[in-house]
């Protein structure tokens, strides 16, 4: 991986930035200003806030929202996944008659 930066020049909002990136970070840092300037540009016209920096903490909100319920969840408890399983097999049992009466 290169190490070499570049200085590239985006929009968000109709605003010039700057912004240093390595080569390799181009292409996904590209996607991500487009991303999110649609979703501040949607913002903009959905709920008629007019200030971009209101716009943009709304947009921070939205973009953090989407990410944390498409991340999987890291405290599963698979022994409390188990136990429960051993739990409702076991009502199951006392509610379905048994397989001898089948």
């Amino acid at each position: 991986m290169s190490m070499d930066t570049e200085t590239i020049i985006v929009t968000i909002m109709g605003r010039e930035f700057r912004i240093n990136c390595s080569e390799e970070e181009r292409e996904g840092l590209l996607l991500a200003v487009s991303y999110l300037d649609k979703k501040m540009q949607q913002i903009k016209n959905e709920r008629k806030i007019v200030g971009t920096e209101q716009i943009a903490i709304v947009a921070a909100l939205h973009i953090t929202h989407e990410l944390l319920t498409m991340r999987p969840i890291k405290s599963f408890d698979t022994n409390e996944f188990k136990r429960r399983i051993k739990s409702i097999e076991s009502k199951l049992d006392e509610l379905l008659p048994g397989k001898e009466n089948q």
